[in-house]
């Protein structure tokens, strides 16, 4: 009599469930938004049963949130562990975070998430507020602490743009949305815009 083949598999795809989950609604919240998406399509696409989204999530909302944190803590840990880490000049620092901000929100999927809660978060304020405190909130700290940096250690001249470090954010947010909304009727080159940007920064922020 053989021997019974060892379950390992079986526990490895279970254990790995709730991932699949998020990956497959990920995939209908960019294909039909947050209000659009059914359970449905989310369960056919994970290749299971509805009901057995509800073992990992109560409700839609719980998955969204669970795609927004699945898509965006990973990017902003990563920024931050390069921001704790780097011990050279502040510009060439701020230049790294920005040019990781581009690859993070203009050229990822992150940037789906952002065009959802632009078109609809007006609908659902706590999905807004959880993205704000996910993503938006960390990001902009992260801008102001390099900045202060910089101004700590004499690189950079104290001014507007120090103190407000959503202007240097702005543009990384404003290539996003045209990527999505724009880019059909006219293309943005996205290296370009950010060289452009980098100069500019840059230029305006150095002692």
């Amino acid at each position: 009599m053989s021997e019974a083949l060892p379950s390992v598999p079986r526990k490895r795809r279970k254990s790995a469930r709730p991932g699949e989950i998020v990956e497959a609604a990920a995939q209908s919240f960019i294909e039909h938004g947050y209000a659009g998406t059914k359970l449905d399509d989310v369960a056919r696409r994970a290749g299971i049963a509805k009901g057995t989204i509800y073992l990992y999530f109560a409700a839609k909302q719980d998955l969204f949130e669970a795609v927004i944190r699945d898509t965006l803590e990973p990017l902003i840990s990563g920024v931050e562990t390069m921001v704790d880490s780097y011990d050279g000049a502040t510009d060439i620092l701020l230049q790294m975070v920005i040019t990781k901000a581009y690859e993070n929100i203009v050229q990822s999927d992150a940037r789906h998430v952002m065009r959802i809660i632009i078109g609809e978060g007006h609908k659902f304020p706590e999905l807004r507020e959880l993205y704000y405190e996910t993503s938006i909130k960390h990001g902009v700290a992260l801008i102001s602490r390099v900045v202060q940096r910089g101004v700590d250690r004499g690189e950079f001249r104290p001014g507007p743009a120090t103190q407000n470090p959503r202007l240097i954010m702005a543009p990384c947010i404003m290539a996003a949305i045209w990527s999505m909304t724009f880019d059909e009727f006219a293309p943005m080159d996205i290296d370009s815009f950010m060289a452009g940007h980098l100069d500019v920064m840059l230029n305006g922020l150095r002692a």
